[in-house]
């Protein structure tokens, strides 16, 4: 049989096709209109109304699609146009969400706007290359993930407190994982590759390459102690977050996106860590990557200490963590002393 997108008829909708990742890809780079008069529960409103929309007119096309006859030209215009429109709509709420109104929110709320149209571009390309004129289930698929899409926005962050919150408990749980899992391994027998690798592959277990030494295994709690520094930090600036975060002026936003920007940093060098302590463990590697974390961890508390979410208050546990990190990488580096 031909395939749907050979026909005459499905030329709306290969425009539609185009002009759905010509969006996509303008959405990706482009800027906001600065707007003066700003009116938040407007914005979220429309912009709920246009996700509304979008699932709507998704459906529409998708039911067409669903059974013979195959749609004509005129009504696939018709279809195109709506779903298209619909899209765009959303996309100019987006534009109107001003910079001071913060970047992670902005970040956010384009994520999301993009998340819906990936999965209408997904239903339109499962619509064109079809080759039975009938319900498939990988349509019935890719119409769920547009409805799943849009109904992401009732859980949308509304202002950027919220926003950064929700980074930052992502972080957090993502430390906590990689804490386990070295924890595990640790906790383990003296192999911990012993329930994924057999004997024949390990030379009847003889491999010290799948082993911690002594010196590897000292090595190992200061930086399980670096790790669960950056656990602490998390959770405390995350506390501060929920706790004094403000959106009231410029500044303060501005002060919740750096946090974002900061913290995001905890993570990838938590596992960079965590990935260099598994054996055969490169001590200067290990190292290397403490140093990096530390680091990280310093900036960390430097500009937590420097906003408006920490009060004087709360200036002790930036003081106990510093203290922590300081702590652990000093140990750090008097076990690796032989390490040029």
């Amino acid at each position: 049989m031909l395939s749907c997108s050979g026909s005459g008829k499905m030329e709306p909708v290969q425009n539609l096709a185009d002009s759905l990742r010509a969006v996509l890809g303008r959405l990706r780079d482009g800027e906001s209109r600065e707007k003066t008069n700003f009116n938040a529960p407007n914005f979220w409103e429309t912009l709920g109304q246009t996700f509304k929309v979008i699932s709507q007119e998704a459906t529409k096309m998708s039911l067409a699609f669903s059974k013979p006859p195959m749609p004509s030209h005129e009504d696939n215009q018709k279809l195109s146009d709506g779903l298209l429109n619909s899209v765009l709509a959303a996309a100019t709420v987006y534009y109107s969400l001003p910079k001071v109104q913060g970047i992670t929110l902005r970040k956010t709320v384009r994520e999301a706007v993009a998340d819906v149209i990936e999965g209408t571009i997904q239903l339109v390309d499962v619509i064109l290359n079809s080759r039975i004129q009938s319900l498939s289930q990988a349509q019935l698929v890719s119409t769920g993930s547009v409805w799943e899409a849009c109904d992401q926005f009732e859980q949308l962050p509304k202002d950027n407190k919220a926003a950064v919150v929700v980074q930052v408990s992502r972080y957090l749980a993502v430390v906590k994982d990689a804490i386990e899992e070295v924890e595990q391994a640790a906790a383990g027998e003296d192999d911990p590759f012993n329930d994924i690798l057999d004997d024949d592959e390990t030379g009847g277990r003889c491999n010290q390459d799948t082993y911690w030494s002594e010196a590897d295994r000292k090595l190992l709690g200061p930086c399980l102690g670096l790790m669960k520094a950056s656990k602490a930090c998390l959770k405390k600036v995350l506390g501060a977050l929920k706790a004094q975060g403000k959106v009231d002026t410029d500044e303060h936003v501005a002060q919740l996106d750096d946090l974002a920007d900061v913290t995001q940093e905890i993570s990838p060098s938590v596992d960079e860590l965590a990935l260099s302590l598994y054996p055969p463990m490169n001590h200067a590697a290990v190292r290397l990557n403490g140093a990096q974390l530390a680091s990280v961890l310093k900036k960390v508390l430097e500009i937590a200490r420097a906003s408006h979410v920490c009060t004087e208050e709360e200036s002790s546990w930036i003081q106990f963590l510093s203290g922590a990190v300081d702590h652990n990488m000093e140990k750090i580096k008097n076990f690796t002393q032989h390490v040029v």
